[in-house]
């Protein structure tokens, strides 16, 4: 730490530019971004500048859970991974942009553990840029809310960038400040405005599957929302509801947590961490991006704690609810690919339900539409006989608890595949329902069917 009287001089001996931080890249680096609304902006271009002039190459850019709504600059003025290459933990729409390129590939991970991730497994970071908000009297940034793993992002990193924005809210909770002393080089950016996610309006089907779902939620419970319209929609309809006494412990922060705030709802009478919403990351809209400001309700941790199967299952009455892209009879869900192709991440999505069902009255909830039509019109279940190939199991059927659609919410746990099986047909489209009873016996899981597998040699 540096004496209050020597800050302003070592703040200025710290200041650089944009471009003369990009050139401080060497070839082969690997830079990690920041994540969420911590992903830098005025550093990017700056590294497309250089790297589209051949100043440098074969740079590896790392993110997390980017909040951006345009590709990265230097992907844009780019044009080969040779230049310029993207690894990320959970893909967005720019990530999935970037792959269809041959540019960009997922890191498999489980969130809670990448703070350990990056200083060990020989994945350390060459420099760390990410965006802050303005160095306060103190000599200390605050990292915005996005604490996630970024302590393991710095512990990690040979050189630490931070980009100073005006307009990143400040977070309150644990470890969200960076001090002066702990960076190397500090960027006033250009203040550009935060990028905001928007959700499109629920759908009729995802209404009857919130419907289905908060007929189970009980009053006092505690609240974890995943990304997505559905979740969304679902911790709307609970702010409209008759239940009290909500609190909130989630990975990311979305805005349906305002509108429960907003409506009386959201009181933090939880047993541990008690008055806080306690989040990782956050996403979502400016009116959101205000509520958090400078705001002691909000509480941003680390992912270790946040995402802890241990913590969550201290927890009493935990309801967890995550989205899906597809699931099979036997009870697995994959919510990250759609055949090899990667959709999305691991995300927290398993250590919740783990931690859910730990909690004292907990319930974790999977929830998808019994079906996808596609652009030519044609439509298919989204519960399958098996995954199809290539599929990747985000929950596996040990660990899955409830599963709802718009037909309804059945309960897996305990049951063997047949009873599995039965319960999941009872929920899919009902035009699907004899094609997987047919599927059903042929797998040997269904009432009328004999063992189809012979294991003796």
């Amino acid at each position: 730490m540096y004496k209050i009287s020597e800050l302003q001089g070592q703040y200025k001996a710290k200041l650089i530019s944009a471009d003369e931080a990009a050139a401080k890249l060497k070839d082969g680096d690997r830079v990690h971004y920041g994540l969420g609304l911590g992903c830098v902006k005025d550093l990017d271009a700056a590294i497309g500048r250089r790297a589209a002039a051949g100043d440098v190459k074969n740079i590896m850019i790392c993110n997390t859970v980017a909040v951006v709504s345009e590709p990265y600059k230097a992907y844009q003025d780019t044009q080969t991974a040779e230049q310029v290459s993207f690894s990320s933990a959970h893909f967005s729409g720019v990530d999935r942009k970037i792959c269809r390129d041959g540019r960009s590939w997922y890191i498999p991970m489980q969130f809670r553990e990448l703070p350990s991730y990056w200083p060990t497994n020989g994945n350390n970071i060459d420099v760390a840029m990410f965006t802050v908000g303005p160095m306060d009297k103190y000599g200390n940034f605050n990292i915005g809310p996005q604490v996630s793993e970024m302590w393991g992002v710095i512990k990690s990193a040979k050189l630490v960038i931070v980009e100073v924005n005006e307009n990143m809210p400040r977070a309150l909770g644990y470890q969200s400040e960076i001090n002066l002393a702990e960076v190397d080089f500090v960027v006033e950016s250009s203040n550009p405005p935060l990028s905001e996610l928007k959700t499109k309006p629920p759908t009729e089907i995802d209404k009857k599957i919130a419907s289905n779902v908060v007929e189970l939620v009980r009053s006092g419970s505690t609240l974890q929302l995943g990304i997505g319209g559905l979740p969304l929609c679902i911790g709307s309809m609970i702010a409209d509801s008759d239940l009290q006494d909500i609190s909130g412990h989630t990975e990311m922060l979305v805005d349906a947590y305002l509108e429960l705030y907003n409506k009386g709802k959201l009181t933090g009478k939880k047993n541990i961490d008690k008055g806080k919403l306690v989040y990782t990351f956050t996403g979502g809209s400016k009116e959101l991006y205000d509520f958090i400001d400078n705001n002691p309700v909000c509480c941003v941790a680390p992912v270790d704690y946040v995402n802890s199967p241990h913590v969550i299952g201290q927890i009493d009455n935990f309801v967890s609810v995550n989205g899906c892209i597809q699931l099979d009879l036997f009870g697995q869900v994959c919510s990250e690919s759609a055949g090899p192709a990667h959709i999305s991440g691991t995300g927290g999505q398993l250590d919740f339900v783990l931690g859910a069902y730990l909690s004292k009255g907990g319930q974790s909830f999977i929830c998808t539409p019994s079906t996808r039509t596609f652009p030519d019109g044609h439509t298919e279940s989204l519960i399958a006989p098996i995954l199809p190939p290539g599929s990747i199991v985000t929950t596996p059927r040990m660990a899955t608890h409830y599963i709802a659609t718009e037909y309804g919410v059945v309960n897996l746990k305990g049951k063997n595949t047949r009873e599995r099986a039965e319960l999941l047909i009872s929920i899919a489209h009902p035009d699907f329902r004899d094609e997987l009873i047919r599927q059903a016996e042929a797998l040997g899981i269904w009432k009328s069917s004999k063992c189809v597998w012979n294991y003796e040699e």
